[in-house]
């Protein structure tokens, strides 16, 4: 029987020990933090400080991958999570209402998505670990390194900061942003490569709410997880929540000091507020806050070095210490999930901690995680293109045929929402834009199936694109009948967020 030792204990830690376990590994996760709270998970959500991960007090959703994943190989979490308050969102639900093809179809039954604060599945999935046969969660403490054989080739033992040695004969590095695999290497004289990388370009506001009326939802959740969008100068998204909670992240560029008010309640209401889509949730009697206002700069979209390319034996890495992309996209928990099951599969299919094993692990990372970096770096690099436009008070760009290969997540399948629509090119070889995509969607069922299924990670961009019948309905797809809503200029948001900065009492 092997033993694994991984380093970090949050999402991707745990579900890595999940997956492993019923391989039959015995499992040794070291994490820096202390225990979690013992209260339910109803309690402990809103009162759980990570300070070691900063990102859990802000918006999070479990995309449609993640809960197929969930349904397929841990159904008891998921059904946990749903004891516990989370809701499982029928996206289909979200279908524009003049759309074609309405009717259910083969495939809708994986549009879904999970309702649930990070806290909130983090502290199910720790549980539902916690209590497997073969596993081992020691707290407060922090691997510091490994330790290689002689040649350098392969992983022997990881060395912790009270100084001890931990034998194993797989490391799995899930220690996050912090991508800790790259100094535990350096430190054992292996030399390291470059990781790909390019700025996610976003400074993110976030606040959490309870519902407090009657009767639902008070307004539709028109991305079928969300409420709201991504605009031409900022974005403002609400994500329903467990428990009858609900989130609101509000997001800029970084260092847009005209919208510094957005840190302080009054500044992070008043844009809330004035956001299509989010104004019903906020109205006296319908919701009241439960938590401060969070800021966070999310760190450049990341496809790490040591996931992809790394060959010294027995060490992998998961989640976004293999991975970081643009939280706007929400994929960051489900691709932590699956990463988790892929490399349990893939250890499983090459038990020989080897060179082959390496590069096998290696390969299928690559394959899971490009696709989503390609999408999230050109899909940023347009918006940041967009939003210092916006800034500068310059022309916007035009959208380029170069990001129609990855469509942005503005081309959201929502049946109100999105920016205006470009014109359709006669250009038949050139791709559909974002924008052109978004435009059809609200009117042709089939497209906003495809799109639907790309933004909850279960398509990738080059497969939606790839498939010539998409492309055909994209390009056939009537106008839609109503213009799509639209936000605060750039303008008026600044006013708004002065205005209420000058009312705080």
């Amino acid at each position: 029987m092997r033993n694994a030792v991984i380093a970090g204990g949050g999402v991707a830690g745990l579900a890595t020990a999940l997956a492993l376990s019923a391989t039959g590994c015995r499992v040794l996760i070291l994490e820096r933090s202390a225990r979690p709270p013992q209260w339910s998970v109803g309690e402990s959500a809103g009162r759980w400080v990570r300070p070691t991960v900063p990102q859990a007090s802000h918006s999070h959703t479990l995309t449609s991958l993640g809960v197929t994943l969930l349904r397929a190989r841990a159904p008891q979490v998921l059904s946990a999570a749903r004891a516990t308050g989370a809701k499982e969102l029928d996206l289909t639900l979200a279908m524009p209402p003049g759309a074609t093809d309405r009717d259910r179809e083969p495939g809708d039954d994986d549009l879904v998505a999970l309702a649930c604060r990070r806290t909130s599945f983090e502290l199910v999935l720790y549980r539902a670990v916690r209590d497997l046969p073969g596993v081992l969660i020691q707290h407060d403490t922090t691997v510091r390194g490994v330790e290689l054989d002689p040649a350098g080739r392969r992983v022997r033992a990881v060395v912790t900061d009270r100084g001890e040695r931990v034998p194993a004969d797989l490391v799995v590095d899930a220690t996050g942003h912090r991508a800790m695999a790259r100094a535990w290497l350096s430190r054992a004289g292996v030399p390291v490569g470059d990781d790909v990388t390019s700025p996610s370009g976003l400074a993110g506001y976030s606040r959490f709410y309870r519902l407090t009326g009657e009767g639902g939802y008070p307004g539709p959740v028109n991305r079928g997880n969300a409420a709201g969008d991504i605009w031409d100068h900022y974005a403002g998204v609400l994500h329903p929540a467990d428990n009858d909670t609900f989130s609101i992240a509000l997001a800029t560029l970084p260092g847009d000091h005209a919208l510094a008010g957005l840190r302080t309640r009054a500044g992070f209401t008043a844009l809330a507020r004035a956001t299509p889509g989010l104004g019903p949730w906020l109205e006296p009697g319908v919701s009241e806050p439960i938590s401060p206002v969070f800021a966070i700069t999310s760190p450049p979209n990341a496809l790490r070095w040591a996931a992809t390319q790394c060959r010294v034996a027995g060490l992998f890495t998961v989640g976004d210490a293999a991975c970081v992309t643009n939280p706007l996209f929400g994929r960051g928990m489900s691709l932590a999930l699956a990463h988790a099951f892929l490399l349990a599969d893939e250890l499983a299919r090459h038990p020989a901690v080897g060179p082959a094993q390496s590069r096998a692990v290696a390969r299928a990372a690559e394959a899971l995680h490009r696709p989503w970096y390609d999408h999230a770096a050109a899909a940023d690099r347009d918006r940041i293109t967009r939003w210092r436009a916006a800034v500068q008070g310059t022309p916007a760009p035009s959208e380029t045929a170069a990001s129609s290969a990855t469509p942005a997540p503005s081309a959201a399948p929502a049946s109100s929402a999105g920016p205006a629509a470009a014109p359709r090119a006669a250009d038949p070889d050139r791709p559909p834009t974002s924008a052109e995509i978004a435009a059809a969607a609200r009117s042709d069922g089939v497209v906003w199936r495809g799109l639907t299924r790309m933004l909850m990670s279960l398509t990738t961009p080059a497969e939606l694109l790839g498939d010539e019948k998409f492309v055909t309905r994209v390009r056939q797809a009537p106008a839609p009948s109503a213009p799509g809503r639209t936000a605060p200029s750039r303008d008026e948001l600044v006013a708004l967020v002065a205005a209420a900065e000058r009312s705080r009492p």
